[in-house]
């Protein structure tokens, strides 16, 4: 380990925030291997501040009066990525009306990270591949082969074994990539930082708008720190940004500070849930999938039941004789949150099917696909995003390469937003 004064001004200088012993350790593998050429993958959930560390292995190398370049590989459609990090000819393809240095070009000599590098087509992996074992590159349209001396610092939040696996990443490519492995925690992991990452933002949003600064009594500091956070870092900072512009008491409380952790306050890791049920459901994105779409089917089955019960279709029906609002206590368990307030928001619905006597008959009982509940997500998410694909994704924590390829897979257009 270095010595903690040379962790701690690389801290203030780039401006990280913590003492945990995890963030601590990632800090000093990059000070390490920063003065050598080794390739370097640094891997961690999305939100987490990956892209500081390229930075400063940059910085504390002997590269660091040359070329900085960072690149998003899941921003760049697939078919002008090739264009973009290796160069075209002029003419090469429609709309090439002269010839163009890609970044591995203009960063020779320096520094190139390439964040979400789990995005990349397989075509651009074999052209990643090559550099990194000779150095030697081909623009788009080219022949001629050219010589680069990049150092190459890569980022996923993706798990790439389970790529390769499927075949969506190779192996030799991952190999070289990860020559040296940085591991950043995610936020639950550095509990002791929460509070410091909220004072620190909450304290630029009051310098900004020249406001006083909110502070969390102790039952929010509780709260805070309980909290899963999904989003990690980039999450709290967005938390702690609303409460200091919308909030007019200015000491927060657990109870104001839970309106703005709503819906999805459970403590309880999704994927440790994931875990007790079985290894289908390793991913929560698929775990949220799957209690959603039973969630629906619990619905379907309610209406069915509903509509015998108003029609009288079967009268001998144990629950023929009981009023509406008993029905509601007869929800499948699976409605059934585990908040405090009892009910699961979506008993509403059912609530509302109660009430309004709108029931259709003779309707087959169709359950949703995994498909149809993806697209309606990302439906909705387009939808309050007025279309703007970047900011769906970022709802949906997905990279915008990603959302692409869903879209395209879905086959939503602009006339279903």
């Amino acid at each position: 380990m270095l010595e903690g004064q040379d962790i701690m001004s690389v801290k203030q200088r780039f401006g990280i925030i913590g003492n945990s012993d995890a963030m601590n350790r990632a800090l000093s593998v990059a000070l390490r291997v920063a003065p050598t050429d080794l390739s370097v993958l640094v891997t961690g959930e999305s939100g987490v501040g990956k892209e500081f560390f390229p930075q400063i292995i940059h910085a504390f190398s002997a590269r660091k009066h040359a070329k900085y370049i960072a690149v998003n590989c899941g921003a760049i459609p697939e078919g002008t990525i090739d264009s973009e990090l290796f160069g075209h000819e002029k003419g090469s393809f429609t709309g090439a009306t002269e010839a163009r240095k890609g970044y591995f070009e203009e960063a020779d000599g320096g520094t190139i990270f390439l964040d979400e590098v789990g995005e990349l087509p397989l075509s651009t992996q074999v052209r990643l591949l090559r550099v990194l074992q000779s150095g030697e590159f081909l623009r788009v349209g080219s022949a001629r082969v050219q010589k680069t001396n990049v150092r190459v610092v890569a980022a996923t939040n993706n798990d790439l074994l389970k790529a390769i696996e499927a075949g969506r990443f190779r192996e030799d490519l991952y190999y070289r990539l990860n020559t040296v492995p940085i591991s950043v925690p995610p936020l639950r992991e550095r509990v002791e930082d929460i509070p410091l990452l909220f004072r620190k933002f909450a304290a630029d949003v009051a310098v900004q708008y020249k406001m006083p600064a909110v502070q969390l009594d102790e039952g929010a500091k509780a709260l805070l720190q309980s909290h899963y956070w999904r989003g990690n870092v980039r999450q709290l900072k967005n938390v702690a940004e609303q409460i200091s512009a919308l909030e007019k008491n200015r000491v927060i409380t657990a109870d104001i500070l839970a309106t703005y952790l709503a819906p999805s306050h459970n403590t309880t890791s999704p994927m440790s849930i994931g875990k007790s049920t079985g290894d289908e459901f390793s991913n929560e994105r698929e775990l949220l999938y799957k209690i959603l779409f039973d969630m629906r089917s619990d619905i379907n089955d309610l209406k069915r039941m509903l509509s015998e019960l108003m029609h009288g279709a079967h009268s001998s029906h144990p629950m023929a004789s009981q009023p509406k609002s008993e029905v509601i206590g007869l929800l499948p368990s699976s409605m059934v949150s585990h908040h405090s307030s009892g009910v699961h928001p979506n008993v509403d619905i059912a609530a509302d099917y109660a009430e309004s006597e709108e029931v259709v008959d003779d309707v087959p009982h169709k359950e949703q696909t995994k498909a149809d509940m993806q697209r309606e997500q990302i439906l909705r998410a387009l939808k309050n995003n007025n279309g703007r694909r970047r900011d769906a994704a970022r709802e949906l924590f997905l990279s915008e390469r990603t959302l692409y390829r869903r879209i395209k897979e879905l086959g939503i257009t602009d006339d279903d937003i």
